[in-house]
This record gives structure tokens, sequence and C-alpha cells, in this order.
């Protein structure tokens, strides 16, 4: 009787980690390139096993077949990697708001690695997205991520196939929100912008004779630095907003 309670134990803790690790792997904070491999794993296995008790019996019985047992956990790494990936979305508006104040403010050229991101971006960028980070885990946002995974069993039943429909037209939803989310963040940005060249233009024509370059360079970089100290919080607090109202609605379930 043990050799068979066993290997089917086996079988169910493992799948519930596929789930789990998967996420894990993609979550903003923990699944950074800067967290070691053995924290994130770490932490997988402890997550593993807080949640095995709870949804131990809504896991199916241990396929026969070897094709049978690779398509059940690969069902599974796909619905992990998604609720990882919708996290990782929801930051990517972060990004889009650094880029674009960025620009507007004339610091695009000062460009660092954004660890969050993995690539090469603007400082303003990497600032907004490791804010961002730190702010969800000092609100304590981060547990919606972990009530997430523990209702996905609820949303995506283990043993059934994912639906990759929805998949993908979730994620085409949230990069389109995220990118809108990061134009309202940058809104004053744009519209000091706009306003700040506009008064460029009017000059340059009243007063020919004005260097404007050795003048607007400055004068931009200071106005910009007087934004970010007056808005940074309030688009940080727009950012949380929507972080927490897709995390309820997509990821903790109904």
């Amino acid at each position: 009787m043990l050799g068979q309670i066993l290997p089917a134990e086996i079988f169910a803790f493992m799948l519930v980690f596929s789930r789990i690790g998967s996420a894990v792997m993609l979550l903003p904070g923990i699944g950074e390139n800067y967290v070691f491999a053995k924290v994130r794993l770490s932490l997988a296995l402890a997550l593993t096993l807080i949640m095995y008790p709870l949804v131990r019996g809504d896991l199916p019985l241990m396929p026969i077949s070897a094709l049978a047992l690779l398509l059940l956990i690969a069902g599974e790494i796909v619905i992990g990697l998604f609720i990882g990936g919708v996290a990782r979305l929801m930051i990517s508006s972060l990004h889009v708001a650094g880029v674009v104040i960025a620009f507007q403010s004339s610091l695009a050229f000062a460009q660092t690695v954004d660890p969050n991101q993995g690539t090469q971006g603007a400082v303003l960028s990497a600032l907004l997205t490791i804010t961002g980070v730190v702010l969800i885990f000092v609100s304590g946002l981060h547990m919606l991520l972990f009530l997430g995974i523990r209702d996905s069993y609820e949303l995506f039943p283990a043993g059934q196939a994912p639906p990759l429909d929805d998949f993908a037209q979730t994620a085409v939803q949230l990069v389109s929100s995220s990118f809108a989310i990061g134009i309202k963040m940058a809104a004053p940005f744009i519209v000091y912008g706009l306003v700040f060249y506009i008064g460029l233009g009017v000059l340059q024509r009243l007063v020919p004779q004005v260097q404007l370059f050795f003048i607007a360079m400055p004068a931009q970089m200071l106005m910009a630095f007087l934004m970010i100290t007056l808005v940074l919080s309030s688009s940080l607090m727009v950012f949380l907003n929507y972080f927490e109202e897709n995390a309820v609605r997509l990821l903790a379930g109904p």
C-alpha cells in the first residue's frame, strides 16, 4: 500500500510545484535576475508545501502513460507562466511611464541597466520600476499574487487544458491597459513638455539672437526635476490602484 501511495503523493507535489515554480520565476520582485536562484527555488518549495494540502483534493490521478504525464505538467507550467506574466505586464506600465518622462525631460540619454526589465533603459524608468516593486511589497499587495496562485486551481483546474485563447486575450488587454496607465502617469510631463516647447518656439521667433539650446536644456531638466518632486507620489498611487484592481480581477478570482 505504501508503494502505491508514495508515488501518487510525489506526483501530486511535483504537479503543484510545476505551477507555483513557473509563476515564481516571473513574479515581480521575486523572479528578478538579481534574486539568487536558490532563493527563488526555496520560496517556490515553501509555497508548494503551504498550498499542497489546500489543493490536494482538486488534483487529478497520476496518469499511466508518459505522454499524458508530460502534457499534464506542460499545462501546469503554462498556467503558472500566465500568472507570473500577468503580474509582469502590469509592472511594465512603470517602464512606459519612465521612458515617456525621460524623453519629455531630456534625460533619455542617461541610460542604465534596468534590473526588473533585464534590458538597458532610461534611469527614470529604472527608478520608477524599482520604486513600484518596493511599494507593492510594502503595501502588502504581493499577497494578492500568492492568493491568485491559490485561486487559480478553481479558475483553471489541474488536469484540464489551459484556455490559451483567453490567455492571449487577457495578455492583449493588459498590454493596452498598462500602456494607457503609463501614459496617464506621465501625463503631467507630456503637458509640461508641450507648453515648454511652444514657449521656446515663440521665444525663438521673438528674439532670434538668443541661443535657446544653452538656455532650454538646463531649464528643461530643472523643471523636470521639480515636476518629479511634485507628482511622483501621485503617479505611483495611480499605479498601485491599477495593480490592485487588476490583481483582484485577474488573479484573485471571483
